[in-house]
């Protein structure tokens, strides 16, 4: 990459990037976002979370136009002020996973599910641990949670630690989805080959970017083919070891406002080839 900011794409990841465990969003990371943002940079929020639970990131950000790309790429929106919602969905995917579900529930028969409702909140088959999920809950029969195509479908085990649960979902074996394993027992399935590097590749056609003037930062393993994706993926301190080796180099904790530091190393020298 060379030249200004302009025709630039930088994508963001938000929980454990641009803000931490506990929500926090410092101020040096805003301003940071904010300077790239009126440099002429396209600013995009690439996340695992809910198009409702995305917004008052974007709100907290000041981010008020530009594209979104959110449940793991299968939903992007473009923001616009001028309709009532503020955004404009312009992709959507859905699948039917009812088969792949059942098929955990038989491994998990204790195992929490929940499927997404755009812009609204979730079914689910029973109430997440207090503060995983937002928005309006409508507790629903295992059944009913595939009643028609949905975008997104997420699983929850509080009785397993994160690996015990990686471990159960590779022993499974899942076809002809994508999915990916969070922080903890918690697994996130979507279209086969929706990720979030799909989405900013549609994002970055629209927008008529060069490939190599892409920047991707984030710290999940559902990061991972979005800093492989990118011109230049930058993994945060507090990734895991084989997020921090699919990146092409590794900042700073989010405790330590990493990606406030890749960003001004940005508006300090433009991007570099």
């Amino acid at each position: 990459m060379s030249g200004g900011l302009q025709g630039v794409l930088v994508a963001l990841d938000v929980d454990g990037t641009v803000v931490d465990l506990d929500e926090s969003l410092s101020d040096r990371v805003r301003e940071a976002v904010g300077r790239v943002a009126a440099g002429g940079a396209h600013v995009v929020v690439a996340t695992g979370r809910s198009l409702h639970g995305t917004l008052p990131v974007l709100q907290r950000l000041g981010l008020r136009e530009g594209f979104v790309v959110c449940s793991n790429g299968a939903v992007t929106v473009q923001l616009d002020p001028a309709v009532d919602e503020g955004y404009r969905v312009v992709s959507l995917h859905t699948f039917d996973p009812s088969g792949v579900a059942e098929l955990l529930r038989e491994h998990l028969p204790a195992g929490l599910f929940a499927t997404e409702v755009l812009g609204r909140g979730y079914k689910l088959t029973a109430p997440f641990p207090e503060g995983e999920l937002t928005g309006d809950m409508q507790i629903v029969p295992f059944d009913e949670l595939f009643a028609e195509p949905v975008m997104r479908v997420i699983i929850r085990s509080p009785e397993h630690t994160s690996a015990e649960f990686s471990r159960l979902v590779d022993e499974v074996g899942l076809h002809g989805v994508a999915y990916s394993v969070g922080w903890t027992a918690w697994l996130d399935l979507a279209p086969d080959g929706v990720t979030k590097a799909s989405a900013l590749e549609e994002v970055r056609l629209r927008l008529d970017v060069d490939p190599g003037r892409t920047l991707a930062v984030g710290d999940g393993r559902n990061d991972v083919e979005m800093l492989r994706w990118a011109g230049r993926g930058v993994a945060m301190g507090n990734a895991p070891a084989e997020v921090q080796a699919a990146a092409d180099e590794v900042t700073g904790t989010v405790d330590e406002d990493g990606l406030a530091q890749v960003l001004e190393g940005l508006l300090a020298v433009g991007p570099t080839a």
